[in-house]
């Protein structure tokens, strides 16, 4: 199955985090922050929403930095999935 993203909605799965420190200390799952840094799946086309013309920037393979408490999880096939608006991206990793 696959999630096509309707409008300014961007599919985003979360990059796996740091298990070590820079300095080479483990951390314990509880010590984790929630990641922030996801690749984009899939992109919506945009448009007019909410009475405004949309233009999409990103695109998916994009690697990007978004709002830590942005979105909606979702589960499919198994996979955790983020749908999130664009606004809610704040940069593209190059």
């Amino acid at each position: 199955m696959t999630v096509k993203p309707l409008g300014d909605r961007v599919v985003i799965k979360n990059v796996e985090a740091e298990e070590t420190t820079k300095s080479g200390l483990i951390l314990t799952s509880a010590a984790k922050e929630k990641p922030q840094m996801a690749e984009i799946i899939a992109v919506g086309p945009g448009g007019n929403v909410d009475g405004k013309e949309i233009t999409m920037q990103v695109k998916a393979g994009q690697k990007v930095i978004y709002s830590k408490y942005a979105g909606t999880e979702v589960k499919v096939d198994g996979e955790e999935l983020i749908i999130v608006r664009q606004s809610d991206i704040l940069a593209v990793v190059e």
